[in-house]
């Protein structure tokens, strides 16, 4: 059955969808403020019903999941994941487009949270519209998941999946994630790594004293220095014992992906402004990683005075914040634990471990129906083969909605090398856009049947 109906009316409709696209990026959405999320809940909601779906808004300790099923003619069933939630726009500065305008300027569209996620969740339903407004009748059951605390950390998710697993199990996922690299090859990732995030905190005498005191009186800011110290290796090899205990070793076809992975290590560098890696690493090595390796990163360090001119005073408390990057088989109690108890060993146990934010890493079966799917499909639909990566660096609450039910997930999208994510001027060309529509049709036909010739 060929898709050249199907992609013909994504293209007559472009103009529609791109607006539906635009109207959600103009509601401000942002988790971290309590900014818009119940407006954006509903008109996500509204969005799903509007394909004649079955929709609910279920409540969480946070904000609503908004929760959707589509029935189709065949067997299968296929979860699309998102979230509706965006960053904070600060630094406003910084954008040359009003970060909730949705403008379209030099074929991109400008707006907080186009990238991440909203242009992949409005593609997803554009995708089933195309479908039934041509076929009728989708070739699978679709179910939609769409939370709205992924960028605060997905904090009531595993109790919603700890609920709500019978209802929204599926045979496989397509993950929130993805973009094309720069040299416009879309990315596919099979998992993503874990975090533990914590705060560190060292007190000293109950108010901040003049530094003359500092001949008598502990520093907390010097404790916590040299705690931090013990943490790391300039070398970056992490001295937490047990810490690499449970490290999973990448499999054979792990690194036959990260070898393949065309990763233009220079370009980045120049990106970045930097002249080396860590370790001067490159090639494979870089790539493993990358991909591979857990990390221990002080995220950010707070203490005393740091105002123009001087204050000559010995601070009462310090403060750093730290995130550990986790791989299978690691999870984030038990590195909390570790944390802890290293701490304890070196004599630190006044530190205080605050513990912010932790999820456990998740990796899909690169050989899983579900990739073959969603790699064939992009091979039909894209100009360029796509690069297929056995996971991504960043994080995301995959192993407690996906893996831990035994649900495979992968995740594709519609974002650029230079989509700003998280950043100022966030951004998606429109091509991408109306090409991923295209390509999640395509996808349903692939898992579907496994026939999804044009």
């Amino acid at each position: 059955m060929t898709m050249h109906d199907v992609f013909a009316y994504i293209d007559a409709q472009a103009d529609d969808y791109v607006a539906k696209l635009q109207t959600l990026c103009r509601q401000p959405t942002i988790a971290a403020q309590n900014l818009g999320m119940a407006e954006t809940a509903n008109m996500v909601r509204g969005m799903v019903a509007d394909l004649g779906a079955e929709v609910q808004l279920l409540m969480t300790e946070g904000y609503p999941v908004v929760y959707g099923e589509l029935p189709g003619a065949g067997t299968k069933s296929l979860l699309l994941y998102d979230h509706y939630d965006a960053q904070p726009p600060e630094p406003l500065a910084l954008w040359t487009h009003d970060p909730f305008g949705a403008e379209i300027a030099d074929g991109r569209i400008w707006a907080r949270g186009v990238a991440d996620n909203k242009g992949n969740l409005v593609a997803r339903l554009c995708a089933a519209d195309a479908w039934l407004k041509v076929r009728g009748q989708l070739p699978l059951t679709l179910k939609f998941l769409f939370e709205g605390e992924e960028e605060i950390g997905s904090p009531s998710l595993p109790a919603f999946a700890e609920a709500y697993h019978d209802l929204y199990r599926a045979d496989g996922c397509i993950w929130e994630a993805g973009y094309k690299d720069r040299q416009g090859r879309l990315q596919i990732t099979m998992g993503c790594k874990g975090i533990c995030y914590v705060e560190l905190r060292a007190h000293g005498a109950n108010s901040d004293l003049h530094s003359a005191n500092a001949a008598i009186v502990p520093s907390p800011v010097w404790r916590l220095v040299w705690a931090l110290q013990t943490l790391k290796t300039p070398d970056e090899r992490i001295l937490i014992d047990g810490f690499y205990d449970r490290v999973r070793s990448p499999s054979q076809r792990d690194l036959e992906l990260a070898a393949a992975w065309d990763f233009q290590a220079e370009a980045h560098k120049h990106d970045l402004g930097i002249d080396h890696y860590l370790r001067h690493a490159e090639g494979t090595e870089l790539k493993a990683d990358l991909l591979f390796q857990p990390t221990c990163n002080i995220a950010g360090i707070e203490a005393g005075y740091t105002g123009p001119g001087s204050k000559t005073i010995l601070p009462n408390q310090a403060m750093a914040k730290i995130d550990f990057r986790l791989v299978p088989d690691q999870s984030h109690q038990r590195v909390l634990q570790l944390l802890r108890e290293h701490l304890d060993r070196y004599g630190f146990s006044d530190i205080e471990v605050i513990d912010l934010n932790g999820e456990d890493p998740a990796r899909t079966d690169p050989r899983d129906p579900v990739v073959t799917a969603v790699a064939e499909a992009a091979r039909s639909v894209y100009a360029q083969p796509p690069q297929l990566l056995p996971t991504m660096s960043g994080t995301g609450p995959m192993y407690p909605l996906c893996q831990r039910w035994g649900m495979p997930a992968v995740g594709a999208g519609v974002g650029n090398a230079q989509s700003h994510t998280h950043a100022p001027n966030e951004n998606i060309k429109v091509a991408d856009y109306i090409e991923g529509i295209k390509h999640m049709a395509m996808i349903f036909q692939k898992f579907a049947t496994g026939d999804g010739t044009q």
